[in-house]
């Protein structure tokens, strides 16, 4: 890897950070804004829902023109859309405006993923992608060693709109960076050669192409499958396991160094062995973990940490092959549209995600929520579900070949 490509996959992940946090940001603030509003489980998976599905929303609406634009001013354009939505979050004084904030915030958002991977995907050949997505995955990392905890410091000495201010105010000095040093990304134009695709055309080829319906319904599995008990993993450690609001943000602080050692070796690994191999790997030993954090017992808080963390590292693991073999499955001049419907779909399938655990999970009176082990066993039987899509995918992109 060249060091402008080097330069590049940093500015991505950079802004992919700013980007990540302010969605996993919403998740363990839900102790704090549950009490703060006064309201119920549903109410707060709601807040984690409106910015997924907005972002799915505006994600699919963008597939049919996305690849019409330079894909560095699509990003760019998006992504101080996104902070403004942000930054309306940090001002909020009501559950209702805050919940209208993250709508706006998701509209944006849900342009910025599929422009980043399919910047990616252009510029770094499928042979060295896993390595290229490792370090974009790493962002994901560094939010949660970083990210969360220093969010939720904020959270704790002043309040709960600190996070928001703090993720808008990176961003506006991340954009001068991302203007001078991303190049011009329009090669995919030059190559439909002035092709027009109607909607009607696009969504009926995704339809008809076995490996990009696949792929998508990889992508649905994966997000289902992890976002099933993350929006409560938070208040389920708080008020469920008695662990304290200066306890909780090491569960992201661990996980997230672990992974952010993880993802590079985990990123050259998959383009070693092959990407579909380390998926089912990790998709496989991912439910241990998943099934003694849904069913904790009452364990010290250092356990909690390495499973925790344990569990970190293997879901980063299914997400980097994931992400290498999805983005493959399409030619570069069709690869915005597809990543956008890709990003959309994920983001609906987060929503929904949030929203069924927001059903199958209570909160009791004194705010202790039941039934999260329920939603444990449907992550795990999502999670099995995964690895049958990945094989599939596998073995018809190899008679491609």
């Amino acid at each position: 890897m060249n060091s402008r490509e080097r330069v590049i996959l940093l500015l991505l992940a950079a802004l992919n950070f700013t980007h990540i946090l302010d969605f996993m940001i919403m998740m363990p603030l839900g102790n704090y804004l549950m009490p703060y509003f006064n309201i119920s489980s549903q109410q707060f998976s709601m807040l984690v829902a409106a910015y997924t599905f907005s972002a799915g929303i505006s994600g699919f609406l963008a597939a049919f023109f996305v690849d019409k634009y330079d894909r560095k001013q699509v990003l760019i354009l998006a992504y101080i859309g996104f902070l403004i939505g942000t930054f309306c979050c940090a001002i909020s004084p009501t559950y209702s405006l805050l919940l209208i904030s993250r709508v706006v915030a998701g509209i944006f958002g849900g342009l910025i993923g599929a422009q980043v991977l399919s910047i990616v995907a252009d510029l770094i050949p499928y042979e060295r992608r896993g390595t290229a997505m490792g370090v974009i995955m790493a962002a994901f990392s560094v939010a949660s060693v970083f990210g969360v905890p220093f969010s939720l410091y904020l959270a704790n000495i002043f309040n709960w709109h600190g996070p928001f201010f703090f993720v808008a105010g990176l961003g506006i000095i991340l954009i001068p960076f991302l203007m001078k040093y991303l190049p011009k990304m329009d090669t995919h134009i030059k190559l439909a050669g002035g092709e027009k695709v109607s909607p009607l055309r696009l969504i009926k080829d995704i339809a008809q192409d076995k490996n990009q319906m696949l792929a998508l319904a990889l992508s649905a599995t994966i997000m289902l499958g992890h976002f099933m008990i993350i929006p409560f993993l938070n208040p389920f450690m708080e008020f469920n396991k008695g662990f304290s609001k200066v306890q909780t943000p090491m569960i992201y602080m661990v996980g997230g160094a672990l992974t952010l050692v993880s993802s590079p070796f985990l990123g050259k690994l998959a383009d070693k062995i092959g990407k579909h191999r380390l998926f089912i790997m990790m998709a496989l030993i991912t439910t241990i973990p998943i099934a003694l954090v849904t069913n904790l017992p009452d364990f010290p808080f250092y356990q909690v940490l390495c499973i925790t963390g344990f569990w970190f590292v293997v879901s980063t693991g299914r997400m980097i092959p994931a992400q290498a073999m999805v983005s493959n499955v399409v030619s570069s001049e069709r690869r915005g549209s597809f990543m956008s419907i890709n990003s959309s779909v994920q983001q609906i399938f987060v929503g929904l995600a949030s929203v069924i655990s927001g059903l199958i999970v209570v909160k009791r009176a004194d705010n202790v929520i039941l039934n999260y082990d329920i939603t444990g066993y449907i992550s795990i039987a999502i999670t099995l579900i995964s690895i049958y899509f990945v094989s599939k995918l596998h073995v018809r992109t190899k008679k491609n070949q």
